[in-house]
C-alpha cells in the first residue's frame, strides 16, 4: 500500500494502524489505494478467478478499477447480496455480538458473495476473514477485540468477520464477550462489537430463516452473467471458453456444458493409467467429496518425479495435458505455497463419474490415492481432507429422517460419509469396507478410520467379530475419548438386537454383559472429560458437550434384554425386577450356568434407577441450544424405567415408606425433576393430589427436607394446573423455618427457597441475604449439574408472578399454554423460542408476571430491591451490553434467577449516565448538586447548538443513561452535522435530561473552556 494500512472508524473516518493480526485476514478501508500492479498480474489474477480459483481481495479491486475506467461491467452480485447487506445493517443497530448465516451449496458462489459484501462494507465496518487456526478460540477472540478497539475509544468500530466454521460460533461469541468484560472495555451503547458472517457450505440446503444461495440463477442474474461473458470474450478472446468456474454459472449450472468440458475423461482406461490421469483422478475425488480441498503444487510435482527423465523441467500445467484446462493452480497470498484443485466441484463430480464408467471406480481411486499420497510424512491438511472424505457424515432433509439417528439432537445425519455411501450404493459393501480398512492401517494413530470401519462392519455387513476388533483398535488409539469408546458398546448392542430368534438366555445375557461393560466404561470416560475451559490443563480430555451415549446405550441394552427374555418366559419379568432371585428359579429355567450372570442381573434395577433419574433431570432442566432433544430418548428411558423399576418394588426393598416410594416411581414423580415435569407429561389433577399425599406421608414418616420440598413443589404444580380448590400447603411454614439452607443442599432446594423469599411489590423487605442464597445455589449447581449440562440451554422452570407465596410462582408450561392460545392453528416449535423471548410479547403472558426493576452495568444485570442490587443471569447476553436502567421478568432455572425480556426503563429523576455506568458515588455530580443544569442549558441553547464540537459522543452518553429513546437516538445519529444533532438533542430532553447533559459537558475536557466562558458571561451579567 502506498500509505499506511487504515481501518474504518465509527465516525466515517480512517485510522492508520501498524500492528498485524496473525489469525485474521484484515481488509483495510484503503486496501490497494494508490498501489501499482503490473498488468500481467492483474490479468492473471482475474483469469485464475474466472477459471475457478477462490476469490482474492484483488479481484474486487480489479473489477472496480475496470468499471471506473469504462472498460468493464460491475462485479456480479448474486441475488442474495442485498438481503445479506440489509441483514448486516439491521444488526448494526443492535448492541453486543450478532451473527448472520449464509448457507450455500458448493460451487454456487457463496464464498465470493460473502467476500464481496465484506469488500463493499470495508469503509463502514472493520472487515476481516478468520483464516488462522481455530484451536485456540480465546486467541481468536482477543484478535477480534483488538481489531474492534484499535485507536482511541472514539475510534472503536464494529468488526465484520467472515467465519466458515459453523461449530465454533457459540464459543467464539462467548470468548469475545469474556475478553471485552475481562479487559473492562467500554463499548458504545449503539454499536455491536462484532457481526459474525457465518458462511456455511452444505450439499443439501433446506428451507431456512437464514439466507440461502443455491445452484440456480434468476433471470436478472442470467442477464448479468451474459453481459460479463461478452466482456471476458473481448478481453481474453478464445481463452474465456475455458473459464469453467465462470461458464458453469453463466450456463446456469448446465450439465451439458460440464459433460462437454469433461469429455476428455471418457477415454480413460483402467489399465496402464498414466500418472497425469491418476493425479487428475485424485483431485477429482477430493474436490467431489470435500469442497475446498486441494493438493500442493510441490506434492503434484513430486508425484511425477520418476517421469522426470522423460519430461525434464515441464511445468505442472504441461504435464497435466490434456486435463490442464480442468485443473487450477493458485496462490492465496505471497507467503503460502501454490495449491492445485479442479476448476469446479461439479467438474470434479462429473470426472469421477466418467472414470467410474470407464472402470476406474471410486474405491479404486480412493485406494490408489491413499497408497500413493499418504506416506509416513503426510501433511496434516491432507490427513484432514481424507478424514472428511471417508468419515464426515453429511446431513439429510427432514423427510428422510430415521429413528436411529445420533442422540445429541442432530437428528438428520447420514450413517457414513458421502463417498462411502456412494461406493456402497454403486459398487458394494465390501469395497466400502476395503477403503476404510486401508485408511485404518495407513493412519495407525488415527481413531476415526477404525471407528467408521467398525460401524460399517456391524451395521451393514453384520460382521460383529470384525466390528469388535476394529472398535477396540479405535479405542486403543484414543483411550480417553468417550465418543470413540461408544462404538464398542454399539457393536455389542446391535449384535444383541439382531441376534437370530429364539436366542438362548445365556447368549442374550453374554452379549448384554459385553455391551453393558462397554457402555459403563464410556460413561466413566465421559465423566472424566471436561469442557473447553480446561484446555490449558494439558492432561484432561476436552469435550464441549457431555456425552450421554454411554448411559443411554445402557438403558437401550436393558430394554432389549427385557423384551428378549420376557418374550421367552414370563418368569424373567420377576427376575429382572428382583421380585424373585435367579438361583431360586434356575431349575425351572433349565440352565444352571445362567447363575454366572447373577451379579449382572442383581445390579440392573438399581443402576437403571440411577440412570433414569439422570435423564429425568437432564431433559427437564436443560435442552440443546437451538433445538429439542429427540423424542426417543425420553420414550426409551421411560420404557426402561417402567419395565425394571416402576411396575413393582423388589422383594429386598425394606426402606421405610417403600410402598409410597414405589407409587411415586410408578408415576415418575419420585424425584424433584419428576415432580417438576408433571405438567409437561400432562399429569391429571387427581394424579397430582395423590402425589401430594404420598410425599406428605413420606415427610411425616422420615422428616427429610427433600420430601418436604417435593411436597411443596407438587402443590405449586397443582396450582399451576389450575385446580379449582387446591388443598392448603400445610407444611409450608416448616420449610420456611429451615431457611436459609446449608450450602450442600441440592439446587432444587435452593431454588424453592429463593422462590418463596423473593420480594414482590406488596411484600416487606426480604429478611434473608438474597445474594448469598444465589451464590449458594450457583455453587450447588456447579457440583450437581454443571459438567453434565455444559453447552446446553437451561430451561426456565418458574417465573415470579402476581400473588403471594405459592400463588405467585408461575410454571413455564402455563406461559406456553397462554402463548399457544393466542396462536391457535400454528404448530409451535419451542426449540429456541425461550431464547428468542417471543413469548413475552403476548399480553396474557405479561399479565401473569411481575416486572422487576434493575440496572445493567459492566456487562451484568442486577435486580434492584430496597436500594440493594442483586446480580442475576441474563437470558440474552446481547441485552446487557448497554449500561442503563432496565425492567425484566424474573425466571428461575436450575442454576438460579435469570432476567428475561430485558427492556430499557426511562431514567428516574436524578439518575445520570455515570451512575448507571458504575462510577463511585463520591465522583458523581447529580442533578441535586447542579440545580442550575437545566437553567444553564436553556439559557445557552444557541451557543451549545453552534459551538459544541462532539455531539456524537454526547448522544452516546445520553442514550447510555436512558435519557434519549432508541428511536430518537437513531434519528439524531442520521443527521448530517453537529448543529442539527445538538438542536435535536435539546428538543428531546426533559428537565432531568438537561441536568444530565450539563453534567456530561462539564466532564468533557474539550468542552470545559466553552462551559467556563458561558458561566463567566452569566457572572458578568449578574454583576
Amino acid at each position: 500500500m502506498a500509505s499506511g494500512a487504515a481501518l474504518s472508524t465509527a465516525k466515517s473516518g480512517k485510522l492508520e494502524i501498524t500492528h498485524s493480526l496473525s489469525l485474521l485476514d484484515v481488509l483495510y478501508a484503503n486496501q490497494f489505494e494508490g498501489e501499482y500492479f503490473p498488468p500481467e498480474l492483474l490479468n492473471q489474477t482475474e483469469e485464475n478467478f474466472y477459471r475457478g480459483a477462490p476469490p482474492k481481495w484483488l479481484n474486487f479491486h480489479i473489477s472496480e478499477e475496470r468499471e471506473s475506467d469504462g472498460i468493464g461491467t460491475p462485479f456480479i452480485k448474486r441475488d442474495g447480496y442485498d438481503t445479506l447487506v440489509d441483514a448486516i445493517h439491521q444488526r448494526r443497530k443492535l448492541p453486543g455480538i450478532l451473527n448472520v448465516k449464509l448457507f450455500h451449496q458448493p460451487g454456487c458462489g457463496g464464498t465470493t458473495l460473502a467476500m464481496k459484501v465484506l469488500w463493499d462494507l470495508r469503509k463502514t465496518f472493520r472487515s476481516a476473514v478468520l483464516t488462522g487456526s481455530t484451536s485456540d478460540i480465546t486467541k481468536v477472540a482477543e484478535e477480534v477485540v483488538q481489531l474492534f478497539t484499535a485507536g482511541s475509544r472514539g475510534n472503536h468500530n464494529t468488526v465484520l468477520l467472515l467465519v466458515n466454521d459453523e461449530k465454533i460460533m457459540k464459543e467464539l461469541e462467548d470468548g469475545i464477550k469474556m475478553t471485552i468484560a475481562g479487559q473492562k472495555i467500554r463499548v458504545p451503547g449503539h454499536m455491536p462489537v462484532a457481526i459474525l458472517l457465518n458462511c456455511v457450505r452444505k450439499d443439501v440446503v433446506v428451507q431456512s430463516d437464514h439466507i440461502v444461495l443455491r445452484k440456480g440463477l434468476s433471470e436478472e442474474e442470467k442477464k448479468k452473467f451474459d453481459e460479463k461473458k461478452k466482456e471476458l470474450g473481448t478481453r481474453y478472446s478464445d481463452e474465456h471458453k475455458q473459464f469453467h468456474g465462470f461458464n458453469i454459472m453463466q450456463t446456469n449450472f448446465s450439465q451439458a456444458y460440464i459433460q462437454e468440458a469433461c469429455s476428455v475423461f471418457q477415454t480413460t482406461k483402467k489399465a496402464n493409467r498414466p500418472q497425469k490421469t491418476q493425479l487428475a483422478a485424485f483431485l477429482s475425488l477430493l474436490n467431489a467429496y470435500v469442497p475446498g480441498s486441494f493438493l500442493l503444487e510441490s506434492q503434484c510435482m513430486d508425484f511425477f518425479k520418476h517421469d522426470d527423465y522423460r519430461h525434464g523441467d515441464l511445468s505442472l500445467e504441461d504435464r497435466m495435458e490434456p486435463f490442464s484446462h480442468l485443473v487450477i493452480t493458485f496462490q492465496q497470498d505471497g507467503r503460502s505455497e501454490k495449491k492445485v484443485c479442479m476448476a469446479h466441484p461439479m467438474i470434479a463430480q462429473r470426472c469421477t463419474e466418467l472414470m467410474a464408467r470407464s472402470g476406474v471406480t471410486r474405491s479404486d481411486t480412493a485406494r490408489n490415492l491413499l497408497t500413493r499420497l499418504c506416506t509416513e510424512e503426510t501433511p496434516p491438511f491432507l490427513v484432514g481432507f481424507i478424514k472428511d472424505m471417508l468419515t464426515k457424515r453429511g446431513t439429510k432433509p427432514k423427510d428422510m429422517k430415521k429413528e436411529e439417528d445420533p442422540i445429541d439432537g442432530t437428528e438428520f445425519v447420514e450413517r457414513y460419509s458421502r463417498l462411502i455411501l456412494d461406493i456402497q450404493k454403486i459398487e458394494s459393501n465390501t469395497q466400502s469396507a476395503s477403503v476404510l480398512k486401508l485408511a485404518s492401517n495407513l493412519f495407525g494413530q488415527n481413531p476415526f478410520f477404525p471407528q467408521a470401519l467398525a460401524r460399517f462392519y456391524y451395521a451393514e455387513l453384520k460382521y460383529y467379530n470384525q466390528a469388535e476388533m476394529w472398535a477396540k483398535k479405535a479405542k486403543l488409539r484414543d483411550p480417553q475419548n468417550s465418543f470413540v469408546a461408544d462404538t464398542l458398546g454399539q457393536v455389542h448392542k446391535n449384535h444383541l438386537k439382531n441376534k437370530e430368534h429364539p436366542a438362548k438366555p445365556r447368549e442374550i445375557l453374554h452379549l448384554a454383559s459385553k455391551a453393558i461393560e462397554a457402555f459403563k466404561d464410556e460413561e466413566r470416560l465421559a465423566e472424566n472429560e471436561q469442557g473447553s475451559e480446561m484446555k490449558g490443563d494439558g492432561n484432561t480430555k476436552v469435550s464441549n458437550v457431555f456425552n450421554i451415549r454411554g448411559q443411554f446405550g445402557y438403558l437401550q441394552v436393558c430394554n432389549l434384554v427385557y423384551d428378549l427374555l420376557v418374550s421367552q418366559n414370563d418368569t424373567w419379568r420377576d427376575i429382572l425386577t428382583k421380585n424373585v432371585s435367579l438361583d431360586s428359579v434356575l431349575e425351572s429355567l433349565g440352565d444352571h450356568k445362567l447363575f454366572r450372570f447373577n451379579d449382572l442381573i442383581n445390579g440392573l434395577r438399581d443402576e437403571i434407577g440411577r440412570k433414569c433419574a439422570f435423564f429425568d433431570k437432564y431433559l427437564t432442566y436443560s435442552k440443546p441450544d437451538m433445538k429439542d432433544d429427540p423424542a426417543y430418548i425420553s420414550r426409551d428411558t421411560s420404557k426402561c424405567y417402567r419395565n425394571f423399576v416402576g411396575n413393582s418394588p423388589s422383594k429386598d426393598f425394606k426402606q421405610k415408606g417403600a410402598d409410597l416410594i414405589q407409587k411415586l416411581k410408578q408415576n415418575l414423580a419420585d424425584t424433584s425433576a419428576g415432580v417438576l415435569s408433571c405438567l409437561d407429561r400432562e399429569c391429571t389433577e387427581s394424579d397430582l393430589k395423590e402425589i401430594i399425599t404420598w410425599w406428605e406421608e413420606i415427610f411425616l414418616q422420615k422428616d427429610t427436607v427433600t420430601a418436604l420440598v417435593n411436597y411443596i413443589l407438587t402443590h405449586i404444580m397443582l396450582r399451576n394446573m389450575g385446580a379449582i380448590s387446591p388443598s392448603d400447603c400445610k407444611h409450608l411454614a416448616a420449610f420456611k423455618q429451615r431457611m436459609p439452607l446449608i450450602p450442600n443442599d441440592s439446587p432444587e432446594l435452593h431454588m424453592l427457597a429463593l422462590l418463596l423469599c423473593w420480594p414482590t411489590g406488596s411484600e416487606a423487605k426480604c429478611v434473608l441475604d438474597l445474594t448469598e442464597l444465589i451464590r449458594r445455589m450457583h455453587r450447588s449447581y456447579e457440583v450437581a449439574y454443571k459438567k453434565h449440562f455444559r453447552s446446553r440451554y437451561l430451561r426456565p422452570l418458574f417465573f415470579i408472578g402476581n400473588g403471594e407465596d405459592l400463588k405467585g410462582i408461575v410454571h413455564r408450561k402455563v406461559l406456553e399454554n397462554l402463548f399457544l392460545q393466542q396462536n391457535e392453528g400454528t404448530k409451535q416449535d419451542w426449540s429456541n423460542d425461550w431464547s428468542k423471548e417471543k413469548i413475552f410479547k403476548v399480553p396474557e403472558v405479561q399479565a401473569r408476571l411481575v416486572k422487576v426493576e434493575g440496572v445493567v452495568r459492566n456487562y451484568r444485570v442486577f435486580a434492584t430491591i430496597d436500594d440493594e442490587e442483586i446480580e442475576v443471569d441474563a437470558n440474552r447476553q446481547n441485552s446487557i451490553w448497554r449500561p442503563r436502567r432496565v425492567s425484566f421478568y424474573l425466571g428461575f432455572t436450575i442454576r438460579g434467577p435469570v432476567a428475561f425480556a430485558i427492556q430499557t426503563k426511562p431514567a428516574a429523576e436524578g439518575k445520570t449516565a455515570e451512575e448507571i455506568s458504575g462510577m463511585k458515588r463520591s465522583e458523581q455530580i447529580t442533578p441535586k448538586d447542579t440545580t442550575g443544569g437545566q437553567q444553564f442549558v436553556d439559557l445557552h441553547q444557541t451557543d451549545l447548538i453552534n459551538r459544541v464540537s462532539d455531539a456524537g459522543a454526547i448522544l452516546d452518553k445520553l442514550k447510555d443513561g436512558g435519557w434519549i429513546s432508541e428511536e430518537n437516538y437513531e434519528a439524531l445519529r442520521s443527521l448530517n452535522n453537529t448543529q442539527d444533532q445538538m438542536s435535536g438533542i435539546l428538543q428531546c430532553l426533559t428537565s432531568g435530561g438537561k441536568d444530565a447533559l450539563y453534567e456530561i459537558l462539564t466532564r468533557m475536557r474539550s468542552m470545559r473552556p466553552l462551559i467556563a466562558e458561558l458561566q463567566g458571561s452569566e457572572e458578568r451579567n449578574e454583576a
